[in-house]
């Protein structure tokens, strides 16, 4: 794998967690990195992924607590979710593998005042799209050439089954345009490597209908 872009990001989401451990939903949890990231900070993680394998996977690392994680192979788009019952939801590319109003289903699982975060994956579609993209490319390159020479230097690392990849990304300019229609109040930005963030606070007085 070598440097791997989602993990890169994990500090900056592990910065929007709301007061308190609480409770989390880590959603296309793959290996289950992230979801250990966060039992690591005392949240109580349910971590779903629709690949048996990458779920097997996960569980085999186990917890390092003091959190604990609960593993389940499910599918996020046909999945009933409980409402108003996380604090935090994370979606670490995994949110084009699903229809793109998956994140109302979020939204009303969010308790009032919790976090849905998501790490996704969009085609460049304006100027200042394709020349981050640009800038990234050589950027990109440098830092997997670094990786890839200190896991030689210590002996490499074994080879692990990987998540299921999908390389049709919806353009930038519907996900933004999505993203106010469904998630009215949240903030998108575009990130260096071939990322961007999606950041949505439930309001306190926000609740379902």
């Amino acid at each position: 794998m070598g440097f791997n872009h989602n993990d890169h990001y994990h500090p900056l989401l592990l910065d929007l967690l709301p007061p308190g451990p609480g409770v989390a939903l880590d959603v296309g949890c793959g290996a289950g990195r992230f979801a250990r990231r966060l039992a690591a900070t005392g949240m109580h993680v349910e971590a779903i992924d629709r690949s048996g394998p990458m779920i097997d996977l996960a569980r085999a690392a186990g917890s390092p607590g003091p959190g604990t994680i609960s593993y389940r192979q499910a599918d996020v788009a046909t999945q009933k979710l409980p409402v108003e019952a996380y604090d935090f939801i994370s979606c670490l590319a995994s949110l084009h593998h699903v229809p793109f109003d998956t994140v109302t289903k979020l939204r009303d699982a969010l308790v009032p005042g919790g976090v849905l975060a998501v790490l996704g994956l969009g085609r460049p579609s304006t100027p200042g799209d394709y020349a981050r993209a640009l800038v990234a490319s050589p950027v990109n390159a440098l830092a997997r050439m670094v990786v890839y020479a200190g896991e030689r230097l210590n002996g490499g690392i074994d080879p692990l089954p990987s998540a299921p990849i999908v390389e049709t990304y919806p353009p930038m300019s519907r996900i933004r345009h999505d993203a106010a229609r469904l998630l009215p109040g949240s903030k998108l930005r575009n990130l260096l490597f071939f990322r961007y963030l999606l950041v949505y606070r439930k309001e306190e007085d926000d609740h379902p209908m």
